[in-house]
């Protein structure tokens, strides 16, 4: 099995930035507890503060797409759809992840 990130990119509609933060944690603190989900990552841009990428690593395609058909991520994501005015997704297979040789802290 090959292991999986996809890239959401999501603008949000004018004047929902926080709460379309808050609404993704809360969705991304619930999937990170299913079976195949590795990590997940809420970016926003420097330049457009409502332009946003979700990216997230799954164990392999089978359990993305298992989730992706669910009424679970539907219930978990109605809010966080309801807040934005765009979205674009692709999925990628990781061939190759590498560390630096130092990792700030957050």
């Amino acid at each position: 099995m090959t292991r999986v990130r996809t890239v959401l990119a999501m603008r949000t509609r004018e004047g929902c930035e926080q709460q379309f933060e808050e609404a993704w944690l809360s969705a991304a603190t619930q999937i990170g507890t299913l079976d195949g989900c590795l990590r997940q990552d809420l970016l926003r841009d420097i330049n457009d503060p409502r332009s946003y990428l979700i990216i997230s690593d799954w164990a392999d395609r089978e359990r993305l797409d298992a989730f992706g058909r669910s009424e679970h991520r539907d219930q978990l994501l109605r809010v966080v759809r309801e807040l934005r005015d765009s979205a674009h997704r692709n999925t990628y297979h990781v061939l190759h992840s590498l560390r630096g040789d130092t990792e700030e802290p957050r």
